[in-house]
C-alpha cells in the first residue's frame, strides 16, 4: 500500500514518505525488497497514487527483483486503494494475500514465513501484532484521564496484514458496498464480515514511519549499519639521480652531492603519493593532470600536485585517513628528516601527522638503485568516500 501522501511526515522534495531515502534508497524500495526476495511471494502489486508513477519508477530504478511489480493505482481512501489491489489480482488464481504498509521497511522474512504457516493451517485471516508494553489511559475530551484501560490482552496491530484471497476480496466488496469506510484496517474488515482473525508474533522493529523524525531514525538506523565505503590507493614513482647538490623528498631538502632529474622538483616522494590519492576515486595519474610537456610546471614544487589531488579527493566526498610513502634509496639518509618530511605530508593534506607515515630503504646495492642511479618512492593512501548531494 502505496497510495499515501504522507502528510505527517511533513513536505520533501523526494515525495511522500514512501519515496523519502533511508540508507541511500527510498524506503518503497526496502519494502519491495523483502517481498521480492522471499521464495513463497508469487506476485507483487503496488498500489500508488496516480500522480506517483514517475516517483515509483524512480525509486525502483535499477533495482534486481526476483518478480515483476505490478502498480495499481489508489482511491482517495486506504480501503478503496486495498479494494483496487485485490482486484487486480482476482483473475490470476491467488489463494492468499499479504497487504503491507510500503512504509514499513524493518520487517524480514521470518516474520513471513510466521504468517505464512498460520494461514496453511487454515486460519482465514492473521494478524502480526505486539503485546501492548505501555500502560493506556483512557481521557475525556478536556484531556483528563478518566480510566486506566488493563493493558492484558491488548496488543499493537501490525503489517502485513494476511488473509484466504477470496475472503478478504469479499469482506472489502461487501465494505464498499455498504458505504463503510471508518475501518482502521483490513484485519477489522474481516472482523466485521464475521471472520475469526488469529494473531502470530510480530516484529518490535515492524514500525510504521509516519513522522520526519521516523524517517530521519531510519535513515541514520540503517547508514549506521551500512560498510563504510573506504579505498586504498597505491602509487609508485622513479627518478633518476644526476650531480647537483640535493634532493626534494616529501617537500624536505636535504643537502646531498646528487639531484634527482625531472621537469619539476623531481619529488618522488609526492609524485607516487598524488598518483596513491588520485587512484582512489579514479581521477587518472599526475600526468594527465600536469603533463610534463607543459612548461608552466618547470621546476615547480611538487606541492602543488599533492594539494590538487587532495582537493580533488575532497569534491568528490573523500576524507584522507591516511598516507604512507616508502623511500627507496642508497642516499641521502632519509631518517634524521622523517619527522619533517612527516609534518609536510600532514600540511599538504590537512589531516594529523599521526596519520602520516614516512620509510625508508635501500636496495642492498643492487639494481639502478643500488647503483645510486635513481631513487624509488611507493605511496598508499586510504581515503573514506560518502555520497554527495545533487
Amino acid at each position: 500500500m502505496a497510495a499515501g501522501r504522507g502528510e505527517r511526515a511533513g513536505a520533501s522534495v523526494e515525495g511522500p514518505k514512501q519515496y523519502r531515502r533511508i540508507g541511500d534508497r527510498p524506503v518503497i524500495a526496502h519494502t519491495l525488497e523483502v517481498f521480492a526476495t522471499w521464495p513463497q511471494a508469487t506476485e507483487i502489486v503496488a498500489v500508488i497514487h496516480a500522480d506517483d508513477e514517475a516517483l515509483f519508477a524512480k525509486a525502483t530504478a535499477g533495482v534486481a527483483f526476483r518478480l515483476p511489480i505490478a502498480t495499481v493505482h489508489g482511491g482517495s481512501t486506504r480501503q478503496q486503494s486495498v479494494l483496487a489491489g485485490l482486484r487486480h489480482l482476482q483473475d490470476k488464481g491467488i489463494t492468499h494475500v499479504m497487504i503491507h504498509d510500503a512504509v514499513r521497511p524493518f520487517f524480514d522474512h521470518d516474520l513471513l514465513d510466521r504468517v505464512m504457516a498460520t494461514l496453511a493451517e487454515g486460519a482465514p485471516a492473521v494478524l502480526p501484532a505486539m503485546p501492548v508494553a505501555d500502560t493506556l489511559k483512557r481521557a475525556d475530551q478536556s484531556g483528563i484521564v478518566v480510566e486506566t484501560v488493563p493493558r492484558a490482552q491488548l496488543h499493537a496491530a501490525q503489517t502485513p496484514q494476511s488473509f484466504d484471497f477470496g475472503i478478504i476480496l469479499a469482506a472489502h466488496a461487501q465494505a464498499a458496498a455498504a458505504d463503510r469506510n471508518d475501518f482502521s484496517d483490513d484485519a477489522a474488515i474481516a472482523e466485521w464480515a464475521g471472520h475469526p482473525v488469529t494473531i502470530v508474533e510480530g516484529m518490535a522493529d515492524n514500525v510504521k514511519l509516519t513522522v520526519r523524525r521516523d524517517i530521519a531514525m531510519a535513515d541514520q538506523r540503517l547508514s549506521s549499519t551500512r560498510l563504510p565505503d573506504v579505498r586504498t590507493g597505491n602509487g609508485y614513482d622513479v627518478h633518476q639521480l644526476e650531480a647537483g647538490d640535493g634532493v626534494t623528498l616529501c617537500g624536505v631538502f636535504i643537502p646531498h652531492d646528487q639531484k634527482l632529474k625531472g621537469h619539476s622538483d623531481a619529488d618522488v616522494a609526492l609524485h607516487a603519493l598524488t598518483d596513491a590519492l588520485l587512484a582512489t576515486c579514479g581521477a587518472g595519474d599526475i600526468g594527465d593532470h600536469f603533463p610534463p610537456s607543459d612548461p608552466q610546471w618547470k621546476g615547480a614544487p611538487s606541492r602543488i600536485f599533492i594539494e590538487h589531488a587532495a582537493k580533488i579527493v575532497r569534491e568528490r566526498g573523500g576524507t584522507v585517513m591516511n598516507a604512507d610513502v616508502t623511500l627507496i634509496a642508497e642516499a641521502p639518509k632519509v631518517g634524521p628528516h622523517r619527522d619533517t618530511m612527516r609534518a609536510m605530508l600532514s600540511e599538504f593534506l590537512g589531516i594529523s601527522i599521526d596519520r602520516c607515515s614516512v620509510k625508508a630503504t635501500t636496495n642492498e646495492t643492487i639494481g639502478f638503485v643500488g647503483r645510486r642511479e635513481g631513487i624509488a618512492a611507493i605511496a598508499t593512501a586510504t581515503v573514506v568516500y560518502q555520497e554527495i548531494s545533487q
